[in-house]
């Protein structure tokens, strides 16, 4: 049985229950109890007919074809059209600029331009304080423009460069500027590590028109269904670049079935256009779908009832009451729970996380590796070489002699 119908029967079950808590409240007060016997209250949904029935009970879509005929209740389940993809074919290839990734290429600008402004600001105070000419009889300042953008680019790596500034003035702009160094790399780091913890890189079909301009997925939807014919009817110049596309490929595109579109998305170059609600079911049961951003032609799920019928306004207040409460929400996540997330969760936890990629870890080997090597050529422990390059970074010159001499003493 379909996802959908199990949320509609609880959802139906949810509001008999609070027809029922509302009714007993009602006794308390018999002025406001209609005791006229014709069945006031929500009809039993056990006794129906072939040709006629008071309530119809189904993931139904509100459209106004159907709302010509039935009345519908508020919905209670909100729906759209969206794409399903297939997670290899929808994730991008990692590039040797990927570590760029984390801000936009207008925020690299900026921060370009920033940079820039800052040092030829460095440099044109430092020429214009005499506090930073250092030996004014012989006409010379160290503070040049190639060295402001030496001091600059410091301050991005947390490395000190020299010249260090000597004027008050132009040491407020170093300061302002390691300020916002300090910043910009906390948000990069942090920024950097969510996208290698979480594995999940921007798609690059965000939208349907990213859909249309791609040319390595075929898309398609069921055919002769309202998704096919919402493109067909559609005004929309990206809507309609899709529905020739479709009607061109028909006899390969379109599909029968859903579970049909579900496993050519899993086996195929295949996008599936679709319900978004059907299409996150689908991607909570199979880990290798994922479901694009975009969703238009927003519609929902509503219990249909006959025309002027005294229950479509008790059953609307029952729906809104169940969606202030919170148990839609409860409802929808029970039915719709990720597998995913469950497989994750009872999953054995590893360092070696796979949302890291591939050239993360060649680095570190290749860095243990060099560093193995090192210290076998040396014959000098990762300690010993650690401690020295701490005692060099401190200038504890002592120190770092007496490290040096203790491997040689060793090998005497």
């Amino acid at each position: 049985m379909d996802k959908s119908l199990h949320l509609t029967i609880c959802v139906l079950t949810a509001l008999l229950l609070l027809r029922e808590s509302s009714q007993a409240g009602e006794e308390k007060h018999p002025e406001g109890t209609d005791h006229r016997g014709t069945g006031e209250g929500l009809p039993t949904l056990t006794v129906t007919t072939i040709l006629e029935a008071d309530i119809a009970v189904a993931p139904l879509t509100v459209t106004s074809a159907r709302e010509e005929v039935v009345s519908f209740t508020t919905p209670f389940l909100q729906t759209g059209i969206g794409i399903l993809l297939r997670k290899d074919t929808a994730s991008q290839d990692m590039s040797f600029f990927h570590f760029l990734s984390p801000f936009s290429k207008e925020t690299w600008t900026a921060l370009l331009f920033a940079y820039l402004l800052t040092c030829f600001c460095l440099f044109l105070v430092a020429r214009l304080s005499p506090c930073e000419w250092n030996e004014p009889k012989n006409e010379e300042n160290h503070f040049t423009f190639l060295n402001s953008l030496w001091f600059g680019a410091g301050a991005l790596a947390l490395q000190g460069a020299t010249p260090r500034p000597q004027a008050l003035s132009v040491r407020v702009i170093a300061v302002v500027w390691w300020l916002f160094t300090l910043a910009l790399l906390a948000a990069y780091i942090a920024n950097f590590t969510a996208l290698l913890s979480s594995g999940s890189e921007q798609l690059p079909i965000q939208t349907f028109e990213d859909l249309v301009k791609q040319r390595n997925l075929e898309f398609g939807t069921l055919e002769g269904s309202s998704t096919f014919y919402y493109f067909k009817n559609s005004k929309n110049p990206i809507h309609q670049m899709i529905y020739e596309y479709m009607e061109k490929r028909r006899e390969h595109v379109l599909v029968k079935t859903y579970q049909e579109a579900v496993q050519r998305v899993m086996d195929s170059n295949y996008a599936f256009i679709g319900e978004s609600i059907s299409q996150d079911l689908a991607a909570a049961r199979h880990c290798n779908l994922i479901r694009a951003p975009e969703v238009i032609g927003a519609r929902g799920f509503g219990i249909a009832t006959t025309q002027a019928s005294p229950w479509t306004k008790p059953l609307s207040i029952a729906v809104l009451k169940l969606r202030e409460s919170g148990d839609l929400d409860y409802l929808r996540n029970k039915w719709w729970e990720s597998s995913c997330l469950r497989q994750s969760r009872d999953a054995p936890w590893c360092s070696c996380s796979p949302a890291l990629p591939t050239c993360t870890w060649k680095g570190w080997i290749h860095r243990t590796t060099t560093h193995s090597l090192l210290s076998f050529l040396f014959q000098k422990s990762c300690c010993s070489v650690f401690t020295e390059e701490i005692c060099t970074r401190l200038r504890i010159k002592g120190a770092a002699r007496q490290s040096q001499d203790t491997p040689g003493k060793a090998n005497a």
